[in-house]
């Protein structure tokens, strides 16, 4: 089974969910009559065995179900509360399906419509619903103002997917939304664009300029920390979670019980968490799963001598969303490689496949992850374990800085 998943976002921005996808086998595109069955075992029992709240973060996980995925008894396997039921638009809606979903809720499973299209007044399942999602390009907001309030008289909780600005967030957010999905969050200018965060950008800056010298100084190093009494208290934090019972008496020795690899690392998640301020903390988490994918995959395809450049190629993938500049101005002042930039910024060059077979294995597009992985050569088959790894690596990191 392949399966990513997609953050929904509160009114705060704060991850609410995430939406999985998926499918049973990257080579097939559809089932027949006699495979449905067997795809529906697949891929909840493969939901099961890999444990849907480590994918989801503990978090509630909306999963899409059509009719015989709906039906199988399998579905139980899954917890009510780590779960919610999207019933996918086209679906054949008889006494069946109205049946199941009965039951369904009354085992406290959360009802969500999908790209909901229909008559909202007439539909069968929407006394049933829990939530009400409208993909926005489908029905724009402005084509939906009575639904929606109808829909939040009957306490209904509303979902606006494909939002792409941050007008169409804040649009839907006046309407009565509560809950957002869409690639909005990881683009400039999401909440306006901030200034504040240019000496700190300067400060990591030379940090990182002085680690990408052939040979780096713990000297040179110890006095940029030191002129930053926060840098500095972080990091004899993480020293001390570290060294034991050894006693720790300067940053200098601090800098060189860590080492410099080490350092390049803590201190390139510590500079995306601090020029972060004010966007959602997802944008963090997303940028250190692609760069330990973009690690893994080298490391198992045609790019593993240069799996470091590629690790931090991904980690600074959303840096234009954190800063709110363009990729160009954000990595003016930072030493990459010029085939960093050249993908980054100008978006080709021998890098790129990398980047783009990390967002269409991100986006759930299982047709482009299958022509990529091929041009890279790596096993497409590999690519489902290495991004739970790089999901619990992330969070690991997290939990640590």
């Amino acid at each position: 089974m392949f399966i990513a998943r997609q953050p929904i976002f509160s009114k705060s921005l704060k991850v609410y969910g995430y939406e999985l996808l998926f499918r049973e086998d990257i080579e097939s595109k559809s089932f027949g009559q006699a495979t449905a069955t067997k795809a529906t075992a697949t891929v909840l029992g493969g939901l099961f065995e890999i444990g849907i709240d480590r994918i989801a973060d503990g978090k509630p996980a909306f999963v899409n179900f059509g009719y015989d995925l709906l039906l199988s008894d399998t579905l139980e396997l899954l917890n009510p509360k780590s779960l919610v039921i999207e019933v996918l638009e086209d679906i054949t809606v008889d006494d069946e399906v109205l049946n199941r979903l009965i039951f369904l809720k009354s085992k406290g499973y959360q009802i969500a419509l999908d790209d909901f299209i229909e008559d909202y007044d007439l539909y069968p399942i929407v006394p049933l619903a829990d939530i009400i999602k409208y993909d926005l390009i489908a029905t724009p907001l402005d084509t939906i103002q009575m639904e929606v309030k109808r829909a939040l008289q009957q306490n209904k909780i509303l979902l606006a997917e494909k939002i792409e600005t941050e007008e169409q967030f804040l649009m839907a957010k006046d309407m009565g939304f509560t809950l957002f999905q869409g690639y909005f969050f990881s683009k400039p200018n999401i909440i306006g664009k901030t200034n504040d965060n240019k000496s700190n950008k300067v400060q990591y800056a030379r940090i990182i300029n002085e680690l990408k010298k052939d040979e780096p100084s713990y000297k040179t190093l110890a006095k940029v920390f030191e002129t930053d009494v926060n840098l500095s208290y972080r990091l004899l934090k993480v020293i001390s979670n570290r060294s034991d019972k050894d006693l720790i008496y300067s940053i200098k020795k601090a800098l060189i019980y860590m080492g410099f690899k080490e350092i390049e690392r803590w201190i390139n998640i510590l500079m995306l968490q601090d020029l972060s301020t004010n966007k959602p903390e997802e944008l963090v988490k997303l940028s250190l799963v692609r760069a330990k994918l973009g690690e893994l995959i080298a490391d198992n395809s045609s790019f593993k001598k240069r799996k470091q450049e590629i690790s931090m190629m991904c980690l600074f993938s959303n840096i234009d969303a954190i800063l709110d500049e363009t990729m160009d101005e954000a990595l003016l002042e930072i030493s990459v490689t010029d085939d960093i930039k050249e993908s980054l910024i100008c978006k080709r060059g021998i890098l790129r496949p990398i980047c783009e077979l990390i967002y269409s294995y991100e986006k759930g597009n299982w047709d482009e992850v299958k022509v990529i992985a091929e041009e890279i050569g790596i096993d497409k088959k590999k690519l489902v374990q290495l991004y739970l790894s790089s999901l619990k690596w992330a969070d690991e990191v997290l939990s640590t800085v």
